[in-house]
């Protein structure tokens, strides 16, 4: 009960063909369900607890899935933060809390289990970590193998940690992520390889059911902003996508305004945004210690600036220093431990709050994408180290009250 249609030219293409862009004109691919055959029990839908699975009506799958219980994820109201930002109510979605520590994992479930109900037998991506943690996880639940490219140097070694582990095949590639993208869509057009990066429409499908939870677990009410790192650009994408299907159907009667922030040294799509401009500007050396949104040509670009458009959102870069401030704030008012990319969105929320964009009285749902441990070297290098003190109980007390009792 679904197709594939490019959203540029309007082609369709069959549920069972392998493509992943448009063959007519090179246009990004959007998955259109007949929304007048799907019928939501709206007390299943109000009982049950939230989890990617919750929502399969909704899904473009066909078989039953490669699932290790991702989604479900907790949305905190986070009461001290939202004080020292000023804003009314702001919420948390914490997607560092999926089984492999980020949101990706969202995506891989649908994107792999799609590559069985298709017939294919191996699986890869390009990435800046999470990504091919989440493969390499749910590649390795399938049984089938994995091939992930990454750039040399360039992805923090908790992620690297997590696809090794799981058996992928690793390989980091001497360039950027934009480099390791265009040689693994290369490699899998050349061989029966399934391409599971966000140009992939059936991942982004896994990933929209971020803004169903978001609004299931607001009682089916749908905050006035959604504020979110950027990076491919595949998850602003998708989350706009899941509060559009909702309202279709129904379930809700609004839409959230879509924010989306990069970082000051890797920001093609806020540029885009501030100038007016139709489409990106790629960027050929992005650099952010935010590693999971060090990426110059997004592909999801068009996607996003037609979600962050059509909302009524807009686009803001944050510096590094206010990425790694906010996510302090996060650990050390809220207790939410996040990795750097995941913080952009609060120092994204609170520079707007302050330029007078956002206003004080709204209601914000701030998306925060991978866990602390996915870079711990990070905190490492931007927190103070252990105070080493004698082991008695003088010097404990001297070292925590500045004198000894």
């Amino acid at each position: 009960m679904y197709h594939l249609k490019c959203i540029e030219c309007g082609a369709e293409y069959s549920k069972d063909e392998v493509i992943y862009t448009c063959s007519k004109c090179n246009g990004l691919l959007d998955v259109i369900y007949d929304y007048s055959s799907i019928k939501i029990d709206m007390e299943k839908l109000k009982t049950e607890c939230p989890s990617v699975w919750k929502y399969s009506k909704l899904l473009p799958v066909e078989r039953e899935p490669i699932t290790i219980r991702e989604g479900g994820t907790p949305l905190y109201r986070c009461d001290r933060l939202a004080e020292k930002i000023g804003i009314k109510e702001l919420y948390v979605k914490h997607e560092g809390m999926n089984p492999t520590g980020s949101f990706k994992d969202r995506g891989m479930t649908v994107g792999v289990t799609k590559a069985l109900e298709l017939g294919m037998s191996t699986v890869a991506c390009a990435s800046t970590g999470n990504t091919s943690a989440a493969l390499a996880i749910y590649g390795a639940k399938a049984g089938i193998p994995v091939v992930v490219l990454l750039p040399a140097g360039k992805v923090a070694l908790g992620k690297v940690a997590q696809a090794l582990m799981h058996g992928a095949k690793v390989l980091s590639i001497r360039g950027n992520f934009d480099d390791a993208l265009a040689l693994v869509r290369t490699l899998c057009s050349q061989e029966k390889i399934y391409l599971l990066n966000s140009i992939n429409p059936y991942r982004l499908e896994g990933q929209k059911t971020i803004g169903f939870e978001i609004a299931d677990q607001l009682g089916f009410k749908v905050p006035d902003r959604i504020v979110l790192p950027v990076g491919n650009a595949g998850n602003i994408t998708a989350i706009y996508k899941g509060f559009r299907e909702f309202k279709l159907l129904g379930i809700t009667d609004s839409l959230p305004k879509m924010t989306g922030i990069q970082a000051a040294g890797s920001c093609p799509i806020v540029k885009a945004i501030k100038s007016g401009a139709p489409a990106i500007t790629p960027e050929d050396s992005p650099e952010t210690v935010a590693t999971a949104i060090r990426i110059g040509n997004p592909v999801n670009a068009i996607k996003a600036l037609n979600a962050i458009r059509e909302s009524g959102g807009t686009a803001e870069s944050v510096t590094d220093e206010e990425i790694l401030s906010a996510q302090k704030d996060l650990a050390r008012l809220e207790g939410i431990g996040v990795e750097p990319a995941s913080a952009a969105s609060v120092a994204g929320l609170k520079k707007l709050v302050d330029m007078g964009v956002i206003g004080r009285d709204e209601t914000v749902v701030c998306i925060t994408t991978g866990h602390l441990l996915k870079d711990p070297q990070t905190v490492i290098d931007v927190c103070e180290e252990p105070t080493v003190v004698d082991a008695n109980i003088e010097a404990i007390r001297e070292a925590i009250f500045g004198k000894a009792k």
